[in-house]
Formats: structure tokens, C-alpha cells, sequence
């Protein structure tokens, strides 16, 4: 799923690691920090600053400010190696940022860094070019490892989130089976009559996260409205019918 890029990179275009190092050493990978939260970022900055061979070079507080330091460093062939980014943020979430950055820095590698585990998001990110998974919940050590498999052109998957995906693999599920726990919860207020705006002020996500949801309960049960996943639910004992 990675790409080499050190073996595809010219001489002309390699900005990263290998164009810095002395004597013909790769230099140290350089990282765009991107989340909303300045406490992460600090954090996560912090940890990283007293590592030997990882550079933070920038950080940004949401997609768009991420895209805009990128093209800027760009312009000076001094992007970075990873950006590691956070997916829900106001404005331009992560998943929007991953696919721009694959299209638009094609030498620059993403590393996802969430709370979200979801498949439907893993495989968003990872259909979108990312380079790594990984939740809030990982170790340093393991924030480091993907960052620096990244740099080299693999895939890191946080160990919970490749279980996740190969328990789907090898067993895909069917049915109420399919539903995230989420989706499960999306689909007993679409039960309760609930629009998008009030699903989404319900479980605290945007509203657009809450559209997502709506679409992936109604794709994972074959339904083509709202009427038909409310009388699933009442069907299947989620909720109890109306009046």
C-alpha cells in the first residue's frame, strides 16, 4: 500500500531527509503537526523536539491553515516528510486535507492522528493516500514508529484499528451487524423522527459528520430513506414503537 518514495524521488525535486544529510546521510524527517487543539499540538511537539532524527518544521490549527503552510513551504521546495493530522476539525476535516495533500504534494506522506476508530473512517483515510492510523490513545512510541514508517513508504495501523479490519476481512457483517456503535446510535434517533442538525447536536459532531453517518446506516441496510431505517429500528427492537 506505501509507496518508496526515496527510490522515486529525483535528486531535482527530494527536499526531505536525503537532500539535509552530510556525507550522503538522510537527514532528520520533518513533520507538519496538524490539529485543532494547541495542547495537542504542544504535546505531541514537545515528545517529538527530543527525538533524535524527527524535525517539527510547523504546525497548524486546522485543514485549510495545514494546506496553506504546505504550499507556502512548497514554494521553497521545504515541505515536510509527514504531516500528522487530526480528522475532525472545524472548516476542512482531516479526510479533505489527506486527499489534497496526496494530489498536491505528492512527495509528502499523512500520518492520521484521531480518537475515531471507525472502519468507514480508517478506509476513508486510507482510500484517500494516508500512510498511517493511529488513535490518541497510542503510545509515544508508537506515534514515533508511524511517523517513521511513513518516511520510508510503509503503512502503520494502530493495533486495534488493523484487528478491527481484519475481523471484517475475514468476517463481514451483514445486516444491524454492520453498524459501527455510532451508527447504531444514529440510526435510534432517525428512529425518534430526529433531523440532521438535532442527530448531530445530540451525539456533539458536526452536522456534516452526522449526514455521513445517516448515509452509511442507510447504504449498510440497503434502505433509501429515513422512514424505512425508523421502522428497522422499531423492527429490530432498538426502539419501541410510536404511539
Amino acid at each position: 500500500m506505501g509507496r518508496n518514495r526515496d527510490s522515486a524521488a529525483t535528486p531535482e525535486v527530494r527536499h526531505g531527509r536525503a537532500a539535509r544529510g552530510a556525507g550522503g546521510q538522510p537527514g532528520p524527517v520533518r513533520v507538519l503537526i496538524v490539529d485543532d487543539h494547541a495542547v495537542v499540538r504542544r504535546g505531541i511537539r514537545a515528545y517529538l523536539e527530543v527525538l533524535d532524527g524527527i524535525e517539527v518544521v510547523a504546525e497548524a490549527g486546522d485543514g485549510q491553515e495545514a494546506l496553506d503552510r504546505l504550499a507556502a513551504m512548497a514554494a521553497h521546495r521545504e515541505e515536510p516528510d509527514v504531516v500528522l493530522l487530526d480528522l475532525l476539525m472545524p472548516g476542512l476535516d482531516g479526510i479533505g486535507v489527506i486527499s489534497r495533500v496526496t494530489q498536491g504534494f505528492p512527495g509528502v506522506r499523512v500520518v492520521v492522528l484521531t480518537s475515531f476508530g471507525e472502519t468507514e473512517r480508517v478506509h476513508a483515510a486510507l482510500a484517500g493516500g494516508a500512510a498511517g492510523y493511529l488513535l490518541k490513545s497510542a503510545g509515544p512510541d508508537e506515534v514515533v514508529a508511524a511517523i517513521r514508517a511513513a518516511a520510508r513508504g510503509e503503512v502503520f495501523l494502530d493495533p486495534s484499528v488493523a484487528r478491527r479490519l481484519t475481523r471484517e476481512l475475514v468476517s463481514p457483517r451483514t445486516g444491524l451487524g454492520a453498524l459501527t456503535d455510532r451508527e447504531r446510535d444514529v440510526l435510534m434517533l432517525l428512529a425518534g423522527g430526529r433531523s440532521n442538525r438535532e442527530i448531530a447536536a445530540e451525539l456533539v459532531i458536526s452536522e456534516r459528520t452526522a449526514r455521513t453517518h445517516v448515509s452509511n446506516v442507510l447504504r449498510k441496510l440497503g434502505l433509501s430513506s429515513r422512514t424505512q431505517a425508523a421502522l428497522v429500528a422499531v423492527r429490530e427492537g432498538l426502539v419501541p414503537p410510536q404511539g
